[in-house]
């Protein structure tokens, strides 16, 4: 998670993206890691997510094997870890969601 550069920002955005190494597997797992961490971001941002930041999630071996649950639970204590080290100074300017 970073700030996002005042050129790319907009009022109340978040940024997000995804990447998934061959590490992964082959395309098919790739993409269905990719799948699994964009229906856990749209389940999670929303709600924990800070606006005015860029978020960049990359897949593990694990994110084919998770439960779904997990994934979510993993999400939501990333963010948290995330927004706790990054500090409110540096945080996006609103908070979209309540601060767990």
């Amino acid at each position: 998670m970073c700030p996002t550069p005042a050129a790319f920002a907009k009022q109340g955005c978040i940024r997000l993206g995804f990447t998934a190494s061959r590490k992964i597997g082959g395309a098919v797992e790739r993409n269905r890691a990719k799948r699994r961490l964009r229906a856990a971001a749209a389940a999670v941002l929303p709600l924990y997510g800070l606006a005015g930041n860029d978020y960049v999630l990359v897949a593990r071996r694990d994110t084919l094997i998770r439960p779904f649950q997990g994934l979510l639970g993993d999400l939501k204590s990333a963010l948290h870890a995330a927004h706790i080290r990054l500090g409110p100074s540096r945080a996006g300017d609103t908070q979209t969601g309540d601060k767990r």
